[in-house]
């Protein structure tokens, strides 16, 4: 084990990890994401999603999205990790999968980076990536620019996201017409 006091990283990191229109929005209006399918992809390119997920072994989302991914009917989709759901609602019953906090999100967030581990992928949706963002505790953003524009939709960063400033550390093109950009949270 390594001592914090001797680590030189001592907070794991917050990554928000996520794809959206070039006009912002994360999911169509009802939450539905099929529009990233409609996005001609010959190569079958998972744009590094793959090693992403390696790098992580906690997931942050909202309950809306939860409800979503919970709704395509299909098998929890990441069985392997630590899975939290932020929500208002009291009372949840934890599943064998995800554990529900409905109370003092950015001290649980701020608890959980503190904890020994890999990265922390931030799902979103739109309200909690603003509220985390809020709270100065997202460290990376890493957003997909799909090739296309939704007449309507879930922001993302709904509300009232505070001025908050960016260093871009990378930049990446794929043949479906996405592209990656990198930033670091200042």
């Amino acid at each position: 084990m390594i001592l914090p006091h001797l680590n030189p990283r001592i907070l794991r990191k917050l990554l928000l990890y996520i794809a959206c229109s070039l006009n912002g929005k994360i999911a169509k209006a009802d939450g539905s994401v099929h529009w990233l399918e409609s996005i001609p992809n010959p190569e079958g390119t998972d744009h590094g999603y793959a090693a992403f997920y390696n790098a992580i072994d906690t997931t942050i989302q909202g309950y809306t999205t939860y409800r979503q991914i919970i709704d395509w009917g299909i098998d929890f989709p990441y069985p392997d990790t630590k899975n939290y759901v932020l929500t208002r609602q009291q009372n949840l019953k934890d599943t064998p999968f995800v554990r529900f906090i409905s109370e003092n999100h950015a001290d649980f967030i701020r608890k959980l980076k503190k904890e020994e581990g890999k990265d922390i992928w931030l799902i979103g949706g739109g309200q909690v990536n603003t509220l985390l963002l809020n709270e100065d505790l997202i460290d990376e953003i890493r957003v997909f620019m799909m090739p296309v524009i939704l007449s309507d939709g879930i922001a993302l960063f709904q509300d009232l996201p505070k001025e908050t400033r960016l260093k871009l550390t990378g930049t990446k093109t794929y043949s479906t017409g996405a592209v990656a950009l990198h930033y670091q949270v200042l």
